[in-house]
């Protein structure tokens, strides 16, 4: 069994590696790299490998970091089965299309730049069509089944987000986990993370691999003040937010407080169109739920009970941005490098009445990352403004496994070895530290390197 490296590799994007077992290739996850702009388009436009090889693929889950580049990969000859789950694939036919949308926008907007200049044009990485077509390619896999072929795999639950998957494979004599990102116990809305036992390889993420998170009762509890704050203030809380599982979260912690009667009556919009798709998804998959949020569905309702406005429509969207506070404004994307929260940042960085609260990690070179290390002169479309709004963070919504976590998961699986990847270098390496003190064999992977498994 050999496995080859190809991304979040001592970073957290660009997620892909191939594995090549039994005279088969299989490619695991086909992400997005996320970073400077003519980086990024390098790296996605461009597979080190050639698609059309490869003999199938397994997805972990949604993120795009994970599956993001999937259209462009078929666009460019991959012709097999995307085994994942029938969550995942639900998710991926809002979020894939979005995808295509985005990559299709910034297209026009570099070409009216570009052809002022008279330069060639570029093409989008993919077109909306492209992404109609990969969706083709997805074959739905139940956890707990056994996929047997050339050689067998099973997608167990990882707890990270609605229909995320580990991956177990067996083959040669040895069994392979594959954690793709690994959740927390305790989350709401989803069941803790499976962990199973005799496994020799585990190729393990580490995005807060030397990070504490608090429980997320104490997240609530400063959200708790961060509401009533800005109800005092009559200011807008601002939530950069991911449209997949972190806004669903804050929503639902939110409902909780409201339930509670911890905070009072406060405006709460959702502005993302592909967040108000994917919590529609999520009402359609409450098989994925733990016990606690399939019985508040069954009573109170999951995402607001009616007190949450879904906004679809720009004009609507676009009236957020002057009206007064109090009021919750969640939306996308949640490193804030593109999309309507871009907006509402550009109206309400200035006012320190306002909140930026951040509930994700946050990518370096990034808005979002900027924004957590308290800059406070930041480009908002290629603008300099002054932020006077507070700042606050409450990782405690990640949806990742924290250091503990991590090492908890490895010294229940028991692994004779540990690949870690999805994290950057101030995360990853004081992990794999750890785990070799433990008694763990730890490597590192860089991009491209390759592995011999005997």
């Amino acid at each position: 069994m050999k496995i080859k490296f190809f991304g979040a590799t001592r970073e957290v994007t660009g997620s892909k590696f191939i594995i090549q077992s039994e005279g088969v290739r299989i490619l695991m996850e086909c992400g997005f790299y996320q970073g400077r702009r003519k980086e990024t388009e390098k790296k996605n436009r461009n597979f080190p490998f050639d698609p059309g090889e490869l003999d199938f693929m397994i997805l972990s889950h949604a993120h795009i970091d994970h599956s993001g580049n999937i259209p462009n990969l078929v666009k460019q000859g991959f012709t097999g089965d995307i085994y994942t789950t029938p969550a995942t694939i639900a998710l991926l036919n809002y979020m894939l299309l979005d995808s295509a949308h985005i990559q299709e926008r910034d297209a026009e907007y570099i070409n009216r730049k570009i052809k002022r200049a008279g330069n060639e044009l570029i093409e989008p990485l993919y077109s909306v069509e492209d992404a109609k077509e990969s969706l083709k390619y997805f074959k739905p896999l139940r956890y707990h089944v056994k996929e047997k072929g050339s050689f067998e795999f099973t997608l167990l639950d990882a707890g990270h987000i609605l229909g995320s998957a580990e991956v177990l494979i067996e083959s040669e004599g040895k069994r392979l986990l594959f954690t793709g990102d690994l959740g927390r116990n305790n989350l709401p809305i989803i069941r803790n993370p499976e962990v199973p036992e005799g496994v020799d390889i585990l190729i393990m993420e580490s995005t807060y691999g030397n990070r504490l998170h608090r429980d997320i009762e104490s997240a609530e509890d400063d959200l708790e003040k961060i509401i009533k704050e800005a109800v005092k203030k009559k200011g807008k809380i601002i939530i950069p937010s991911f449209a997949v599982e972190r806004t669903q979260e804050v929503i639902y912690s939110i409902n909780s407080l409201f339930i509670q009667n911890r905070i009072p009556e406060i405006p709460i919009y959702v502005d993302s169109p592909l967040a108000v798709n994917i919590t529609g998804v999520f009402e359609k998959h409450p098989e994925c739920y733990d016990e606690e949020a399939y019985a508040r569905m069954l009573s109170n309702g999951v995402f607001g009970d009616g007190k949450v406005k879904y906004v679809q429509d720009v004009e609507e969207s676009k009236a957020l941005n002057k009206r007064g506070g109090p009021v919750v404004i969640i939306s996308a994307s949640g490193m804030c490098e593109h999309g309507r929260i871009l907006h509402h940042l550009k109206s309400s960085i200035g006012d320190d009445r306002n909140v930026v609260l951040i509930v994700g990690f946050q990518a370096q070179h990034t808005l979002g990352r900027r924004l957590v290390e308290g800059k406070e002169i930041v480009n908002i479309f290629g603008e300099p403004y002054t932020r006077k709004a507070q700042v606050k963070v409450l990782n405690e919504f990640s949806a990742h496994a924290d250091r503990n976590d991590l090492i908890d998961f490895a010294k229940n699986v028991k692994p004779e070895r540990i690949f870690l990847v999805h994290g950057e270098e101030e995360q990853i390496e004081p992990l794999g530290q750890a785990l070799e003190e433990l008694g763990f064999k730890v490597d590192i992977p860089n991009c491209a390197d390759e592995y011999e498994i005997h």
